[in-house]
């Protein structure tokens, strides 16, 4: 399945490039130009998203939850 995506990616971008070839040097080159900075920032959006996502810190545990968890220990070594 991943192949047959990846062809069609390909494809698709051949077609896209062919197009923008007969578009003329300066308004083909200033859509692609738009395309690939587009991409470019896109993903440097998800990477940034994704730092954040992963870098929060885990909840600190509660004062009850705690206690709980020494009564469980305490009770474990009798």
């Amino acid at each position: 399945m991943v192949i047959i995506h990846l062809l069609l990616l390909i494809v698709l971008s051949t077609i896209i490039g062919y197009l923008l070839l007969l578009l003329g040097p300066l308004i083909g080159g200033i859509i692609a130009f738009g395309i690939i900075v587009g991409c470019l920032l896109r993903a440097l959006y998800l990477l940034k998203d994704i730092s954040q996502r992963i870098s929060k810190p885990a909840p600190k545990p509660e004062k009850v939850e705690t206690a709980y968890n020494n009564y469980l220990k305490e009770k474990g070594k009798k």
